[in-house]
């Protein structure tokens, strides 16, 4: 009885504007407004909106028995508060069905677990206050940015209560073992692992507009089949991808809504089918094994590692001088200044300076505000020089 378990993550970073060095002493508002809101209407407009309401009458249509997980950093939920209200108001009245289970993260969708525990604390800690304020919901499942997993990080969730992680699929780490099944981690004996089916949920997310792929056109039938030819062979399918898959990432133009429409029915036909959220999950299978993650592991690109956001000099020199400035910024009980440098860790900024420029290269341009990596780092660490001279 394989059970699809659908999690789409939710997140736009605060851009910044065009900050140039003689900026640095005079200008102290690092975010581009215009911008960030030109993104969000944008988005709202052909995915959020649409989606959402979608997803409502899905879980109308089929009484309950179509779920769905949402990932919603804390920097979207700022924007969509002050910016679009509505689309709040269509994810709370998917929370009200009790079919959508909301996850844990950190609330600036930032790499803060790579360089301070303190602060990766705080921020699933901010996040956890934001969801409740919003939903009346306290999220039980945990995922960080972009998928990241390792033994370690697992523990350190583990630790804060948590039942659940998300992770990618890796076939470096599954080796012989199929992603469709709930595993244990090394070290960390209470927590269960959800790991995300790459190939099942990259067929909707990046393939399904292809024309030249061996499949295309992708229609939900064809895929409840795929979902059914695991019956025996795994016990859940685990479709992890972007919320913006549905609508931005692939236009209307695709057939990518009527594809989510007919999905939940057609693999509810088989009555061996069913969905279920990341919390239910683990109470309906048991772990199939353990898995050792001895270093973190991501969804981001082909190598599935950290290099879409340390790959070169100018990330690592740009995480480690943004981290650098903790401490001070901690003692200095300035609560903009905090703001401010809490939103300079979200892990966009440093992804927008990848120099990788084959498979991945497109994806790395996609929503990027910049002409080219080299831009993002020069801008960066403008701001950066310009936080600094204030805390002095």
């Amino acid at each position: 009885m394989p059970s699809v378990c659908l999690y789409l993550q939710t997140h736009q970073p605060f851009r910044l504007k065009n900050y140039s060095v003689f900026d640095i002493g005079g200008d102290d508002d690092y975010f581009d407004q215009q911008r960030n809101y030109d993104y969000l209407a944008r988005i709202t407009r052909k995915s959020y909106l649409r989606t959402n309401k979608i997803l409502l009458d899905l879980i109308r249509q089929h009484q309950g028995h179509f779920k769905i997980a949402f990932g919603l950093s804390g920097v979207l939920l700022e924007q969509l508060e002050k910016h679009f209200p509505e689309v709040i108001g269509g994810f709370q009245e998917l929370v009200k069905t009790g079919c959508c289970e909301i996850l844990a993260e950190t609330y600036h969708h930032s790499l803060a677990y790579l360089y301070s525990p303190e602060e990766f604390k705080a921020q699933i800690a901010l996040h956890r206050r934001k969801i409740k304020s919003l939903f009346g919901y306290s999220p039980k499942a945990f995922r960080n940015t972009e998928l990241m997993l390792s033994n370690e990080m697992a523990r350190a969730v583990e630790e804060m209560g948590y039942k659940t992680i998300l992770g990618e699929g890796a076939d470096y780490i599954l080796g012989w073992r199929s992603p469709n099944y709930v595993y244990k981690i090394n070290g960390a004996p209470k927590i269960k692992a959800l790991l995300r089916n790459y190939k099942l949920s990259d067929d909707i997310s990046f393939r399904f507009s292809t024309r030249d792929w061996s499949e295309w056109p992708l229609t939900a039938e064809k895929f409840a089949a795929w979902v059914r030819g695991i019956h025996g062979h795994g016990d859940l399918i685990n479709l992890f991808m972007d919320y913006e898959t549905f609508g931005e990432h692939q236009w209307e133009e695709t057939g990518i809504f009527e594809f989510l429409k007919n999905l939940p029915g057609e693999i509810l036909k088989y009555p061996e089918n069913n969905f279920q959220n990341p919390s239910d999950v683990i109470k309906l299978y048991k772990p199939a094994g353990e898995l050792d993650f001895p270093h973190i592991v991501t969804w981001a690109d082909t190598e599935r590692d950290l290099s879409a956001w340390l790959g070169n000099k100018m990330q690592q020199e740009a995480l480690n001088k943004i981290y650098s400035l903790e401490t001070q910024i901690k003692k200095n009980k300035n609560e903009r200044i905090l703001e401010q440098w809490r939103k300079l860790q979200t892990s966009d900024h440093f992804y927008y300076m990848c120099v990788k420029w084959f498979a991945d290269g497109d994806v790395h341009k996609y929503f990027s505000p910049y002409d080219s990596p080299y831009d993002a780092f020069i801008v960066f660490m403008n701001i950066f020089n310009d936080l600094k001279l204030r805390l002095a």
